[in-house]
């Protein structure tokens, strides 16, 4: 273990930083997306990324011996999984890290669409105090939350809703039959949720099947008035379909931590809009959520290439290695 030669393609906690190098030598790429040049990474064993620094295949390729590929987070969209399973690298990342501070986030967003908080705190700092006889506010309480994806995320942000006196509904792509029993959640199919819910909000990964998941038919589906909430993936909305609803007041109002793509160009409509609340993709950027992603991922790559203990699930890709 001690000539552990691991790649760091972005900075990570200080304390995470310190368990890594008790155990590892390490190389810090000068930038996320570097060329690293000339660099030896022959004898690279183990990456570690956060949410900018790209494994790409081209970057496998050059490091023959490597094993594992650690995501300080959960989302995996700056990591060419496929290449890293053909290789036969383990892919950890730290999920249910992020689960509390998102479901916050989430819930907080949730409550400025329904307050109209933004429009208050903009005009209120314009000196228009007037603006509350104009305040078209609501309250979460006797509404209805259908949520999708009940993962971490997606439980915590049901439970919070629950004691804000919401009904609660829920849909999962690949739901356990006893899901509907352990979460006191009413489990529907998809485009029932739809229909039934006053505000969806949206807690799966982005991957091809879930790309444009909520577009024109999802949008029709849902009540006049509803309210959509987004704290997974830009990617996840067509944009177009959901401007279309913004404009025409189908849709209340729109509320999401990011975009697709990232950064947003100068001018972006959909940030712009008057129905719209966009948060910088900073859901889980808290001090106490990065150190806790990066310890989580470190220990886990450590324990795995020890071959002693680690969370069998956070190696994202277990079932591809092992050809189950």
């Amino acid at each position: 273990m001690s000539t552990l030669h691991t790649l760091l393609l972005e900075t990570i906690d200080e304390a995470a930083h310190s368990e890594l190098e008790q155990q590892s030598t390490t190389t810090l790429a000068a930038t996320p997306d570097a060329d690293l040049g000339d660099e030896d990474l022959t004898d690279v064993e183990a990456i570690i990324t956060r949410g900018r620094g790209q494994v790409t295949s081209q970057l496998l390729a050059r490091c023959p011996n490597l094993r594992v590929i650690g995501r300080c987070g959960v989302g995996l969209d700056n990591v060419d999984v496929a290449a890293a399973t053909a290789a036969g690298v383990a892919v950890i990342n730290a999920p249910g890290s992020p689960a509390i501070t998102t479901a916050e986030h989430t819930i907080m967003l949730m409550l400025a669409l329904t307050r109209r908080l933004y429009p208050q705190v903009a005009a209120v700092k314009s000196d228009d105090w007037a603006v509350r006889a104009r305040v078209d506010a609501d309250e979460c309480a006797g509404k209805t939350l259908g949520v999708v994806g009940l993962g971490a995320i997606g439980r915590r942000v049901a439970e919070v809703s629950t004691v804000l006196g919401m009904e609660v509904i829920a849909y999962n792509r690949t739901t356990r039959d006893d899901t509907e029993a352990r979460t006191s959640v009413r489990m529907l199919p998809f485009a029932e949720l739809l229909a039934e819910s006053d505000i969806v909000s949206l807690h799966v990964a982005s991957t091809p099947e879930t790309q444009g998941l909520i577009g024109r038919a999802e949008l029709a589906t849902m009540k006049p008035g509803a309210l959509l909430v987004n704290a997974a993936r830009g990617a996840l909305i067509d944009v177009d379909a959901l401007l279309e609803a913004l404009d025409s007041g189908r849709l209340a109002g729109y509320a999401a931590d990011g975009v697709d793509p990232e950064p947003p160009a100068p001018g972006d409509r959909l940030i712009h809009h008057p129905r719209t609340i966009i948060t910088p993709h900073s859901a889980a950027l808290t001090a106490s959520t990065y150190r806790r992603m990066c310890l989580q991922t470190i220990r886990n790559v450590l324990g795995y290439l020890a071959g002693s203990h680690y969370e069998a699930e956070s190696v994202f890709n277990a079932a591809q290695l092992s050809g189950d």
